[in-house]
This record gives structure tokens, C-alpha cells and sequence, in this order.
């Protein structure tokens, strides 16, 4: 028989611990994640959570980088991190036999590394790189420009990596300071995914991680104010990079459901709206797609097409046109291709460990409870036309739009 649970426990600091225990899964997956985030950051030291999840992979006490990177290898597992705007998460996923082993080493990097100031010197070489690259990307760059024209210059709008100047003045008096003030037990959460033995896991992680104390003391931010604007960066590109943006809704909100449903109708996939009126029909791109941001207290939903220097115009009047025109123009058929895709694309996706994994985690950082996999296809499922019809008018505003263009071209708004 097949066994499945999903469940809440605590550490006995009270480090919450969301669990999804599935036995027909071979994998494991653990995942420590912290909200910290480059919104949170003082912007002299913007970067610094990127730079931080770099660290952990630098050494500990017991460990060095090779011995990390040997041990790892020799379970078969993935052991990585990533940062976002709100949250830094660490995880490993390893076989089933090798969750022990994989739950020791993640503790260790994440308890145990020294940030070793010689190592601190050598990444801020390495990430330097990184942000050249990324610039050096215009399909990528455009969204850092983006953010911080409809977000501002702090907060959500700054970068993830940070700049060059900003990660060059990190000391590691600041990543201590910074540790001390983010990396407490109420500022983080713990999930898991997989074949895992809970008992045996939180047992583990009791005796690893019960160190860390819930006595954080950081300033709340401020609520974002989304900005309209119309901004094009002149650089010299084969093709021009464009992304329009509307205010949208947190990532609690009840109205989400009907936005992913509207996101999918509209720029998700190569049935959606956009692809098929700008691309197929019209052969005015490559590439199309919409998208949503959403954090704790703020949205955004966007576009992103490239085109070339003499379409760009048309791309951009095109959208406007079916973003604006929506709520007027909506069919009962393309609600339901949407949700049905939108089911099957979040069903495949938690075919995935490290997806559930994920999965869980935010749900408990920003709902504060799980919704299992049947909650969620049943709220899609209850999305009407008016709902889409509702949202399509508060969001489609042409006079608060921001619109953000990269490449040799000029700033232009569509009358």
C-alpha cells in the first residue's frame, strides 16, 4: 500500500516544519528556507543575501569546499541554493537511503560555516562576474531595469545580485550582523518532501539546528507603491527587449486563482492570446510571455516580448491592445483551455520532490497553511468569467502601465 501524508510539526525552538511524506517517491528533499531577500537589504549593501547563500558553500568547521562538493557527488545529490527578492532557501535532494547523510551536511553548511574573510574576498570576485553576465543578457537584464522603474531604487527594486560597487564594500562584520538579524528561528521554515522518515528527520534537525534562537530585531518594510513609468535603455542589441507592467495583487490575495487563470489565457504557453496574435499570426517575435510577482504585500503582472528595432512599436500597441481589451473581449472556451492547462501544468509539475518541497514551503511563508493539491484544483476550477472579467478591469489600466524598453530604441507609449 501506498502511504501519503502531508503535516505541520515544530522544532523545539519553533522553527515550523511543513512535510509532505510520500513512500512511492525514491528521492528526498530538504529545504531550509529564510525570508531574507534583497528588498530587505540596506541599499549600501545590496547583495548581500546573494552573496551570504554563496558563503555557506565555502567551507565549515569540519568541512572545506572540495569536501563538500566530494560528498555531495558521492550520494548522487543536488545540494544548491538560490535567492529572490523575499526569501534565500538551501536544500538537498538525495536518495532516500542517503536523507541522513544529505540532512548532516545541510545542517553543517548551514550552522557550521565559517566564512573564512580570505573565501569572502575570492566571491566578490566571483559574483562581480555574475553581474557582468547578467547585464551582459538583455532577456535577463530588462527585468532588473524593469523592477526598479515600477518599484524604485530600494526595496523590491533593487537587484538580487547587487551591483558591483555595493558587493565590493561587504565585510564580514556585515555578513555576521546580518546573519544575526535574518537568520533566526522565526525567520525561517523548514520543508520536506519525499520518502522521508519525519520523526527521524526532526530528531535530526532538532540536534543540529536547535541553536538557532528566534530573537531577530529588523525593521518592517514599507508597502510598495507601484510607479507608472516609460523608460528605454539605449544599448546597442540585435534586438529591442521590452517589458510592460500592471500593478497586481499579494500572493495571499483572494483573487490569485483568477489571476493565474488570466495569466494563462493571456502570455502563458503557445495557445495563450499573445503568443498566438503577436507571434503566430503576425510574426512579430520569438519570444512573448506574461508573468506574475507577487509578494507579501505588493504584485505585479507583466509582459515580456523581443522584437527588433522596427517592430517593437506594433509589438507594444498589440499588447496594450489585448491586455486593455480584455474584459470585453474574453470567450467562455479560452477560460476553460486556461484553467484545465493551468490544473495539468501544477499536477506535472508535483510529479517533482524539490516542486512539492517548494510548494510547501511557500504556502506556509505566505498563507500561513497548506492547501492540498484537490483545494487548489477546486478554487481554479470555480474561476468564472466574471472573476476574469472583474480582475481584467482593475488590473488593465493603459494610463498606469509601466513600460520598459532595452535596446536601440526610443520610449514609446501607445496613444
Amino acid at each position: 500500500m501506498i502511504y501519503h501524508m502531508i503535516g505541520r510539526t515544530y522544532l523545539e525552538n519553533g522553527i515550523p516544519v511543513v512535510y509532505e511524506k510520500a513512500d512511492a517517491f525514491r528521492s528526498a528533499v530538504v529545504g531550509i528556507w529564510v525570508r531574507a531577500g534583497s528588498r530587505y537589504e540596506p541599499s549600501e549593501l545590496n547583495g548581500i543575501s546573494h552573496f551570504i547563500e554563496h558563503m555557506f558553500f565555502k567551507g565549515t568547521s569540519s568541512r572545506s569546499t572540495e569536501d563538500i562538493a566530494k560528498e555531495t557527488d558521492a550520494m548522487g545529490a543536488d545540494l544548491n541554493a538560490y535567492t529572490s527578492r523575499e526569501n534565500t532557501t538551501y536544500y538537498i535532494k538525495v536518495l532516500d537511503e542517503f536523507l541522513d547523510r544529505g540532512i548532516e551536511l545541510l545542517c553543517d553548511l548551514f550552522v557550521n560555516s565559517v566564512f573564512d574573510p580570505a573565501e569572502i574576498e575570492k566571491e566578490k570576485g566571483i559574483i562581480e562576474e555574475e553581474i557582468r553576465l547578467s547585464e551582459d543578457t538583455p532577456d535577463d537584464h530588462v527585468f532588473d531595469l524593469f523592477n526598479r522603474n515600477i518599484w524604485g531604487e530600494n526595496g523590491l527594486g533593487q537587484t538580487i545580485l547587487g551591483t558591483s560597487d555595493t558587493v565590493g564594500t561587504i565585510r564580514r562584520t556585515d555578513i555576521m550582523e546580518y546573519l544575526s538579524c535574518f537568520y533566526t528561528a522565526d525567520n525561517m521554515v523548514i520543508a520536506l518532501a519525499g520518502n522521508v522518515d519525519i520523526d527521524r528527520a526532526v530528531g535530526m534537525m532538532n540536534e543540529r539546528l536547535g541553536g538557532i534562537r528566534g530573537n531577530g530585531e529588523r525593521a518592517e518594510v514599507e508597502k510598495p507603491v507601484f510607479v507608472p513609468s516609460l523608460k528605454a535603455h539605449r544599448k546597442d542589441l540585435s534586438e529591442v527587449h521590452v517589458c510592460i507592467g500592471f500593478e497586481g495583487i499579494p500572493s495571499d490575495s483572494p483573487m490569485r486563482y483568477a489571476m493565474l487563470v488570466m495569466n494563462t489565457l493571456l502570455g502563458s504557453g503557445i495557445s495563450s492570446r499573445l503568443f498566438q496574435e503577436v507571434r503566430e499570426k503576425r510574426g512579430l517575435v520569438y519570444s512573448i510571455h506574461s508573468f506574475l510577482s507577487s509578494y507579501h504585500d505588493a504584485g505585479c503582472f507583466g509582459i515580456y516580448a523581443g522584437s527588433s528595432g522596427r517592430k517593437y512599436r506594433s509589438v507594444i500597441d498589440i499588447i496594450m491592445r489585448e491586455a486593455c481589451g480584455l474584459k470585453d473581449t474574453l470567450l467562455p472556451e479560452e477560460v476553460e483551455r486556461a484553467k484545465n492547462q493551468l490544473k495539468g501544468n501544477i499536477l506535472l509539475a508535483l510529479e517533482s520532490t524539490s516542486a512539492r518541497m517548494n510548494n510547501l514551503a511557500k504556502q506556509e511563508i505566505y498563507y500561513g497553511r497548506t492547501y492540498t493539491p484537490g483545494e487548489i484544483i477546486r478554487s481554479i476550477e470555480e474561476v468564472g468569467m466574471d472573476d476574469i472579467r472583474e480582475l481584467a478591469a482593475m488590473v488593465f489600466d493603459r494610463d498606469a502601465a509601466a513600460i520598459t524598453i532595452l535596446g536601440p530604441a526610443e520610449e514609446y507609449r501607445p496613444a
